[in-house]
């Protein structure tokens, strides 16, 4: 079964979404924290928060974070679980090397972050007590794959948790948020980066991306148990945690 965002891409042109995913993080990571702080006004940190503290009771000594991006929920979750060790893995160098910059500057040894393929992991089965992806899921180019994966490198027990943008459902967050995701975002992106065509692609993917309880679903299916699904901010972001 195929999924609408995985149709979703953020060029007009030949190549498949993996392939435009990585050129696009490649494009903007220089500038990516600004603009995501920008249009987000920092509540993206709260949502984080609020989902390592669910992580947290858990204890995973071992974490997997996909699609890591710059590093922010890797090194949250060195600071607030102290686990082992943090395996950071995305499609985009350009966006792992401003992560690597960052975990330099704060001293983290026990973090490393290297170029994974989440449809294809090149870990051993069970290698992780818990896998967690923030606002990066709906960018995957095949979803159930992809999970699939994440249950597979997961120990027995071990803990998923996903974080991903949502639209709101009721009146009038729902309206003011289309107004905000049509607008207001991509031109925030056109003011910091000269690739217009990636910010326009995010509200694109936010809207495509299964939601709730149908998302709930397609995590039974891949595989998983115990699921739960809550909305944080008038369902603006969506919060996932999921057990093998």
């Amino acid at each position: 079964m195929g999924y609408k965002h995985e149709e979703v891409k953020p060029y007009d042109t030949a190549g498949d979404k993996r392939e435009q995913i990585e050129e696009m993080f490649d494009n903007i990571a220089p500038e990516y924290d600004k603009y995501n702080y920008a249009v987000s006004l920092s509540i993206d940190r709260i949502w984080r928060r609020r989902a390592i503290f669910c992580l947290k009771r858990h204890n995973p000594k071992r974490v997997l974070d996909i699609a890591t991006g710059t590093g922010d929920l890797a090194i949250l979750i060195n600071k607030v679980i102290k686990p082992e060790c943090i395996t950071g893995c995305d499609i985009s160098e350009g966006m792992m090397a401003v992560a690597r910059r960052k975990c330099m500057k704060r001293g983290y040894t026990n973090i490393k972050f290297e170029k994974e393929d989440c449809t294809a992991l090149s870990y051993p089965d069970n290698s992780f007590d818990a896998v967690t992806v923030s606002f990066g899921i709906r960018n995957f180019q095949n979803l159930e794959k992809s999970l699939c994966e994440m249950n597979r490198v997961l120990s027995p027990k071990g803990h998923l948790v996903i974080l991903e943008l949502s639209t709101p459902l009721k009146f009038p967050m729902k309206q003011l948020f289309h107004i905000y995701a049509k607008y207001v975002m991509p031109a925030v992106g056109k003011l910091i980066s000269r690739d217009k065509k990636a910010y326009e692609y995010l509200p694109e993917s936010i809207a495509a991306f299964p939601q709730g309880e149908v998302m709930k679903g397609v995590l039974e299916k891949c595989g998983f148990t115990n699921v739960a699904v809550r909305r944080f901010t008038c369902g603006l972001c969506t919060f996932y945690m999921a057990e093998k």
